[in-house]
Formats: structure tokens, C-alpha cells, sequence
């Protein structure tokens, strides 16, 4: 199990070993860090923690990997696992993105136009989607 702990308190660092760490930004201006075999752990804009995603949601995560958070404040959490993103909105239930042609994500980023970018390490690919509706 992967621990996380403030990073204003002295000589405790922010995240424990032995665990895999995918950071990224979080909703309303702060981040969010998904932890190997775990959960998506959601800090604030002044690094305090707001909780887990899966407690928060329900929703029980395979293998969380590479996280994002588009430009409505969603966030987008690749289950390696499970070979799909997970896409948690601010408010109603979260959605099970299927994304033509992915096999395994791992890396994802949110492109200004409202792309979904992923690492996808089933063929060693990077893929871009047509994620929101843009213009």
C-alpha cells in the first residue's frame, strides 16, 4: 500500500516507496497522484489533501496509472488494468471511456483542443482522441 502524506511537514516526504507515481493536475488548480496498484490520492491548490478518488467515488481502480484533468476540471485516470481511461466529472457518476483502438494505456495528457493523449504500451503507440467538442 502507497502513502501519501503532507509535503509541509519536515523531514516526511510527500510519497512512500515501494510504489509506481503518476502525478498530474488535479481539479481546481491543484493535482492528483495515482498510486501503483491502489488509488488516485486529490490534493488542493495548497498541496492539502482532499481525499481519495475511490473512496469519493466508489469506484474501484485496477491498476490506476497516468492521470489528467481536462479543461471543465473532470479528471481522467488511465486503468492499465482494465485497458480503458476513466473519466470522474465534477459532478454525476464517472464514465468508462472506450477509445477505438487502445489496448493497454498507461500516459495520458489533456490537450488544450480537448484531446485525450495517450501512451498506449499494448503497441508502443501514442494515440490521439477527439475527447471533448472543441470550437
Amino acid at each position: 500500500m502507497c502513502t501519501a502524506s503532507r509535503s509541509d511537514q519536515p523531514g516526511s516526504p510527500l510519497l512512500q516507496p515501494p510504489c509506481l507515481f503518476w502525478v498530474g493536475p488535479g481539479p481546481v488548480g491543484g493535482f492528483a497522484v495515482s498510486e501503483e496498484f491502489g488509488d488516485v490520492q486529490l490534493f488542493g491548490s495548497a498541496h492539502q489533501p482532499l481525499g481519495s478518488l475511490g473512496v469519493l467515488t466508489g469506484h474501484s481502480f485496477g491498476h490506476p496509472a497516468g492521470v489528467c484533468s481536462d479543461a471543465e476540471g473532470s479528471i481522467i485516470v488511465a486503468d492499465e488494468q482494465r485497458h480503458q481511461p476513466i473519466c470522474f466529472p465534477g459532478v454525476g457518476p464517472h464514465i468508462c471511456l472506450w477509445l477505438e483502438g487502445l489496448e493497454r494505456p498507461l500516459g495520458m495528457a489533456c490537450a488544450p483542443q480537448g484531446q485525450l493523449v495517450v501512451a498506449d504500451v499494448g503497441d508502443n503507440y501514442i494515440k490521439v482522441y477527439q475527447y471533448m467538442a472543441y470550437g
